[in-house]
Formats: C-alpha cells, structure tokens, sequence
C-alpha cells in the first residue's frame, strides 16, 4: 500500500498524540510499500516540535532529539518537491475553497495530494478541515 502523510499524521509518529496508536496500527497491519510526504513537511514538522517547545509540553533537548529521528527516517520517505505545478494547484484550490477555510499550507498538503492521486492508496491528516477537502477532491482517506 502506498500512502501520502501530510505533517499532522506524520508527527504522531514520532510524538505521542490522540490517533497515534491507530496510525501505529496502520503500518503495524498494512503492507506499506511506499510513503509520500510533502517537502514543506520538513518545515511544518520542525515548527510542530518547536511550538511544543514553547508551550512546555516538551523539553528543547526533547525537541531536537525527536527532530533528529525525523531526519534519520527521511530516506525511508518519498517527499514530494514543492515546484511551481503544486503552487499553482494550491492558488487554484484557496480560490476554490479559501472561504470555507483552506489555508496556505494546507493548500500544498492538498495540491500535493492531487498530484500523487493515481499513485497512492490512502492520504492521511489529522486535520479535519483538511480531510474535509481532500474528500471533497475525491481521495481516499480513512
């Protein structure tokens, strides 16, 4: 099975969170042959982490420990480029749903998602305004 994580699922890996154990569940029951993952996940993850930094609920050295096995499992990830075809699918979506809530990054999430739709299996979030999109655009989620 072939599956896209945008960065909210991706981080309940590494960081203990609600659904956590269901997406531990997922690779723990599935045959995942390849996971995709937006380039801007990098970046997105390493906020995550830094914002639990900020808010106490994790230590600095805790945080870079976690983002340290992060980056050891990249060649593990297929991640997708952020070229210039996603940004501008991603412009297309926020005109198309910026009303109803999308939001800049989200917009990459799910211009990339769109992009990967007739090589993956499954996307994944824990957002629940991005899942609403990405059935909205006809992928498959859980």
């Amino acid at each position: 099975m072939k599956i896209f994580l945008d960065t909210s699922s991706i981080f309940k890996l590494y960081h203990q969170e609600e659904e956590s154990a269901e997406l531990e569940n997922l690779f723990k029951f599935n045959n995942i042959t390849q996971i995709f993952l937006s380039e801007i996940s990098k970046i997105e993850f390493s906020s995550a982490l830094y914002k639990k930094v900020r808010t106490k609920d994790i230590s600095e050295k805790q945080a870079q420990i976690t983002l340290s096995l992060f980056e050891d499992d990249f060649k593990q990830f297929h991640f997708i480029s952020t070229d210039s075809l996603v940004i501008e699918q991603a412009r297309f979506l926020l005109t198309k749903y910026g009303k109803l809530g999308l939001r800049t990054l989200d917009s990459i999430q799910l211009s990339t998602c769109l992009l990967l739709q007739r090589h993956t299996d499954l996307f994944l979030t824990s957002d629940h305004l991005l899942k609403d999109f990405m059935i909205k655009e006809g992928l498959k989620t859980n």
